[in-house]
């Protein structure tokens, strides 16, 4: 087996404030809005809209309504601490810098070196409407 992600489900507290937000991040990311695509799933009690790339289907969720007033927090067990996305170069990152802070994106840290995860970690945190935490990152590995 190779180790990659099919796809990755996030559930945010309002799915149509969050879908504003995500139609503008995920063509960013690589991502064609002409690929998104809509569904409910009743026996869940759940929406999903999901943006599709061939390598990767990215997809937010609504909430069950028991939990509609909870807050996201990334160090509860179980819950997602952050997802990076790869970029191509430092320079993709630092271009893309002022269009995640444009579409309302709360910047945790601006591009720049993190030596504390590696010799030439370079990287972008945010995090979306929700809290939701984010990363871009390149390093050239060897």
């Amino acid at each position: 087996m190779i180790p990659i992600i099919d796809h990755i489900q996030i559930t945010v507290k309002d799915l149509v404030q969050a879908e504003h937000f995500y139609d503008q991040l995920m063509p960013l990311l690589g991502f064609d809005l002409a690929k998104k695509s809509k569904g409910k799933v009743d026996v869940h009690e759940f929406e999903v809209i999901e943006y599709s790339h061939p390598l990767l289907i990215f997809a937010i969720n609504s909430p069950r309504s028991v939990f509609k007033d909870e807050t996201p927090h990334r160090r509860r067990p179980g819950a997602l601490h952050h997802l990076a996305f790869k970029a191509t170069s430092k320079n993709e990152i630092d271009l893309l810098f002022p269009q995640i802070e444009a579409i309302g994106a709360q910047i945790v840290q601006p591009p720049q070196l993190y030596p504390q995860h590696g010799e030439n970690y370079y990287a972008l945190f945010f995090k979306d409407l929700d809290g939701i935490k984010y990363e871009i990152v390149f390093e050239e590995r060897k």
